[in-house]
């Protein structure tokens, strides 16, 4: 009896470890993909209530975010362009895909294809790549930040960020 105590204990712990993990994985409800989105249009988020679909961070700023939109109408949410990329490089729709990203010089989200992305940005996972809607010298296109990304040619990497921001 004196070791089945011990066992018992460990196991009442970690029941109520796991019971209050799933109550609060229950009162939040972390939206992840919305399901629905026919127009293909920006969803406005709820900040601290979606998470991103690639690395897991409940998004907590517009800023830098992105989402993308499947022909069927489901969203998926990124805190970080960088995160989207990652995430763009195993989906079977490449080319349907509609892709937004929130624009740093228009506070609003713009079309991930046509938008320019300066690769020095503070961003939530540290990739660098910051959306802007209006060209400026040094920015790149959506594809150049896909193979950048890809490759990991972003601010993650020493080598890069030293030669991007001489730090």
């Amino acid at each position: 009896m004196k070791k089945l105590i011990p066992i018992l204990s460990v196991f009442v712990v970690i029941a109520i470890i796991i019971t209050i993990f799933l109550s609060m994985s229950e009162q939040k409800k972390m939206v992840v993909i919305y399901s629905g989105n026919h127009e293909k249009k920006p969803i406005d988020i709820t900040l601290n209530h979606f998470q991103d679909t690639q690395c897991g961070m409940t998004i907590t700023t517009k800023e830098n975010s992105a989402q993308a939109v499947s022909p069927d109408g489901k969203t998926w949410f990124f805190d970080d362009v960088g995160c989207m990329a990652l995430w763009f490089k195993d989906i079977d729709f490449k080319d349907e895909a509609t892709i937004w990203v929130y624009s740093h010089d228009t506070n609003k989200y713009i079309d991930g294809r046509t938008a320019w992305y300066s690769r020095i940005s503070k961003t939530p996972m540290s990739y660098g790549f910051g959306a802007y809607e209006k060209k400026k010298d040094g920015f790149i296109d959506f594809n150049q930040m896909l193979l950048y990304m890809l490759r990991g040619e972003n601010l993650t990497d020493p080598y890069v960020k030293q030669k991007l921001l001489g730090k």
